[in-house]
């Protein structure tokens, strides 16, 4: 058996595979300590689910209006245990982590409120939703005012600033756990904690929701143990495991979720109502998995910084800082950096890997955007995909992988196609 011998036949010359053992033997330490992590979530998530008596009746489909579906409501049970929160909700019916922060938000903040981001601008998709950028049902046409504190240089929280920002209309603080199409650094459980107190400590009766998407099992905590009143993402990020072909979830206290219960389905039906479809099985089996395949996820974003550290780029985070989500960005320099880097990728898919990826104008972005994934899911960026907005400083995000070795493989392609472009040289 050659295992080099079917990287070739898939395109990696030797040259870059010996670039990558050389890589990877400076990263065996930190390896280890992401298998811990993963090894306490995993018992924690089967903690869980023994907790509440996960049984075969709980895969059961539920169709119509979803009356007294067990399986679904034991699934919010199972989060909520997770994340060690009053209560959740866990849906098909939440099409995406978008969606799911557009619910938590539309939900608890009312006309005349204020809804504060102290850590800078959010996620391009956030900015019609609030209304940074004018849209049909922004929460600016409903009457709420957005306010926003930059963040200090080196990405730190300007303190000052955000008790200055904090008012009495303040209803609601969004805090983005991971960089987004940003370079700043991603932030640590801990210093959202730290944030979180310190804005509680401005207003005591301040919301403070946590936009958790990409980071969940990356640490042995989550937002929720800090904290933050309510943490949402998607399905088809991390706690899908890659199984999940839709949804998203919203943990946090139990007034605030119920409220969003409302919001998503109507007044006075609130969580009683939503069918599974037959989807539980894979929902529960995906959460089952999770705490695995972000675990093979973060090797793959600590493999490419590596790599592309040693060749002279610029990523955040370095390969020394430690990772607080499952996203690796790196600044390329240039257009053609980001396309051959992202044809890379395409060509280490299981799907669509013959597909050559070229930016387009994305809706929800002011941007062009490359994407690159061959994903089973759409959209699932738990599997392997990069992308990024064809603008300076030309970063493109790496993320995802169901297996660490097929991060590998991406990666390794990445340098092949950068290699093949004259763009970097081993």
């Amino acid at each position: 058996m050659n295992t080099n011998e079917m990287y070739t036949r898939l395109g990696v010359s030797d040259a870059v595979l010996r670039f990558g053992d050389e890589v990877l033997a400076e990263l065996a330490d930190r390896f280890a300590h992401i298998d811990a992590v993963a090894e306490y979530n995993q018992a924690k998530v089967v903690g869980a689910m023994q907790e509440n008596r996960l049984a075969a009746q709980h895969f059961n489909l539920s169709s119509g209006y979803g009356y007294d579906d067990a399986g679904r409501d034991n699934l919010e049970n199972i989060y909520a245990s997770v994340f060690h929160t009053e209560a959740a909700l866990v849906r098909p019916q939440i099409s995406c982590g978008t969606h799911a922060l557009a619910l938590a938000l539309g939900a608890n903040l009312l006309p005349g409120d204020q809804l504060l981001s102290p850590v800078g601008a959010p996620y391009d998709t956030l900015e019609e939703v609030i209304g940074i950028r004018p849209s049909v049902g922004s929460l600016r046409e409903y009457g709420v005012r957005y306010a926003q504190v930059d963040l200090l240089d080196g990405g730190k929280f300007d303190y000052e600033g955000i008790r200055k920002a904090i008012n009495e209309k303040t209803k609601l603080i969004t805090i983005q756990r991971s960089k987004g199409y940003a370079t700043r650094p991603s932030f640590s459980v801990k210093e959202i904690g730290e944030l979180i107190a310190f804005c509680k400590e401005c207003k005591p009766d301040v919301i403070c929701m946590v936009d958790n998407c990409y980071g969940e099992f990356v640490d042995v905590i989550e937002p929720s143990d800090v904290g933050a009143d309510m943490v949402v993402g998607s399905l088809i990020k991390n706690p899908g495991g890659g199984l999940a072909p839709t949804g998203g979830y919203i943990c946090g206290r139990k007034d605030l979720i119920e409220r969003c219960a409302y919001r998503l389905n109507a007044p006075g039906l609130g969580k009683e109502v939503g069918a599974n479809l037959g989807l539980l099985t894979s929902l529960y089996q995906g959460f089952f998995l999770a705490p695995t395949v972000v675990s093979g996820a973060t090797k793959g974003a600590l493999f490419a910084a590596r790599c592309y550290e040693k060749l002279g780029f610029r990523v955040v985070p370095t390969s020394a800082e430690p990772r607080n989500d499952i996203i690796q960005a790196v600044e390329l320099g240039s257009r053609e950096g980001m396309v051959a880097f992202c044809r890379g990728i395409q060509a280490a898919a299981p799907v669509d890997s013959y597909v050559t990826p070229e930016p387009w104008p994305m809706p929800g972005y002011d941007s062009d955007v490359i994407m690159a994934a061959g994903a089973f899911v759409q959209g699932s960026s738990i599997e392997l995909s990069a992308d990024g907005p064809i603008r300076e400083p030309y970063a493109v995000y790496f993320q995802g992988g169901l297996t660490w070795y097929h991060a590998k493989l991406g990666i390794l392609m990445s340098l092949q196609k950068m290699l093949e472009a004259g763009l970097i040289e081993l």
